[in-house]
């Protein structure tokens, strides 16, 4: 008798083991997509290198850096504040300012290496990963990219635990990720599409 009791309690035991192994965590709620660092033009700022090119007139052309000060210099017209603006907006200034030198100038801005974007336009993953990152944005990234390029979980991770952090227009917002629902089972709901300056966080097990 008493061995069937065990026998019983053992089987109940494994069907239940069973049963955890195969749920899956719901999400609730899909997160609220973010316009931060993600513009239709690109504005200028503090480390840019600018190339300005006066049609006909490459004297008054100059590759330069936005300056500490947010200005670039350009000859005969001076000193120009461009963090903030964009090369459309600069082009046309600078046409303006030169009308007053030579006749109907056409000038071109193109910012050759945008620096001033590197940190704005990122996403960082910290935690039981096995490399914390802070990795480029790039259009259409999700999670699980994020997860992949940090080099997976660590072994010590609770992946199911893990957050999404995202600052929106009416604040931070924090948002579960099941990474372990997304890594050993293919559910992808949790696999949400991130945007700049997102923050992963995974914590590791309570032992």
């Amino acid at each position: 008798m008493f061995k069937r009791v065990v026998s019983k309690v053992a089987v109940l035991t494994a069907l239940m083991g069973l049963y955890a192994c195969s749920s899956v965590n719901t999400v609730e709620e899909q997160p609220v997509e973010s316009s931060i660092g993600v513009v239709e033009e690109y504005l200028m700022g503090i480390g840019d290198a600018v190339s300005v090119n006066v049609w006909r007139n490459p004297d008054l052309s100059v590759n330069v850096t936005v300056r500490p000060d947010g200005k670039i210099s350009v000859p005969l017209v001076g000193d120009l504040k461009v963090d903030g603006i964009s090369t459309r907006e600069l082009s046309a200034t600078i046409e303006e300012k030169l009308g007053d030198f030579i006749r109907t100038p056409k000038v071109t801005v193109i910012v050759t290496n945008p620096t001033s974007a590197e940190f704005i336009h990122r996403i960082r993953v910290t935690g039981a990963v096995a490399q914390q990152r802070s990795i480029a944005y790039r259009k259409g990234i999700t999670v699980l990219d994020v997860i992949l390029e940090a080099g997976g979980l660590t072994p010590f991770a609770n992946g199911n635990e893990a957050k999404l952090y995202r600052q929106t227009s009416e604040g931070a917002k924090v948002y579960p990720i099941y990474l372990n629902d997304i890594l050993e089972k293919g559910v992808l709901d949790s696999n949400y599409r991130l945007f700049p300056q997102d923050i992963i966080t995974v914590p590791e097990r309570g032992f």
